[in-house]
């Protein structure tokens, strides 16, 4: 994918879907079937995930490296491109509009995972502590050559309790034991990513979506993040929680879908095409 760059088919505006870790760009089929073909849809798998390159760098630049290769891929589309995040793909996504504002047309992203806002407003208290556990429990696991147990930890947290793993099929058990190297990476890189200060600067046209069962985490991450961008849409969706884009596809893409287009209606573009 770093060597390709989006075709410029006229009267089509383009959306990116980033995924959460351990997952792949087949988790947006359903904003898929929303928006295509109205929309040209992309949802590429990223460092270490499904047909991703494979990751060899420090731990540090994993999710400036996925965003550099989204970046590269966006660049030059007329309008920008829209954005669409869940978790870790989130925090990738709002990367890219406060960095890459001229690429990114709107950024439309589900419980975020942008952990630096947690360490420089918390510490080491609660609710921060709660990552740091996870983070740590997870690397010692690793370390132990217990790869399978960290990803029964990590799958069982995000997913709101004990019982999650055990629910998944062999296959996708396979699937997520095999990133769980990379995704302790991008818990290492996520505890340094964008200050707060840069967010209060965030001009991109942003739907922020969470959870009403949100971890303690997510929950003190969004009050950050609407104190710091008062412009952005922010929304809870009922009876969802992290994984609200799996358990709730169709609901989470619909929202999303209505946002894009309504974004594509302020800035002209459908009426220049229907004009045309």
């Amino acid at each position: 994918m770093d060597r390709e760059s989006i075709p410029q088919t006229a009267g089509r505006a383009t959306v990116i879907g980033l995924h959460s870790s351990g997952s792949t760009g087949g988790q947006w089929i359903a904003l898929r079937a929303q928006l295509e073909p109205e929309f040209r849809v992309l949802t590429p798998d990223l460092h270490g995930h499904g047909s991703g390159p494979a990751w060899h760098g420090f731990d540090d630049d994993i999710v400036a490296a996925d965003a550099d290769r989204i970046a590269r891929l966006a660049a030059g589309v007329p309008g920008g491109v829209h954005l669409v995040g869940h978790s870790y793909g989130g925090a990738v996504a709002l990367r890219l509009a406060l960095y890459h504002p001229e690429s990114v047309a709107s950024v439309a992203v589900y419980e975020p995972v942008v952990f630096r806002l947690l360490f420089d407003y918390h510490g080491r208290r609660r609710p921060t502590s709660e990552v740091i556990e996870l983070a740590g429990d997870l690397r010692r696991r690793l370390r132990c050559g217990n790869i399978a147990g960290a990803a029964a930890r990590f799958v069982d947290y995000w997913s709101g309790g004990d019982g999650a793993w055990r629910a998944l099929s062999v296959g996708q058990q396979a699937g997520i034991a095999k990133c769980m190297g990379v995704i302790a990476a991008q818990f290492t890189a996520l505890a340094s990513g964008a200050p707060l200060s840069d967010y209060c600067l965030l001009r991109t046209p942003a739907l922020m979506l969470f959870g009403s069962e949100m971890r303690a985490p997510i929950r003190r991450i969004g009050e950050l993040l609407r104190f710091a961008s008062p412009s952005a849409t922010f929304e809870s969706m009922p009876g969802m929680g992290h994984m609200g884009p799996m358990t709730h596809p169709t609901v989470v893409a619909g929202r999303i879908a209505r946002f894009v287009r309504g974004q594509e209606l302020v800035s002209g573009r459908v009426q220049r095409k229907l004009a045309a």
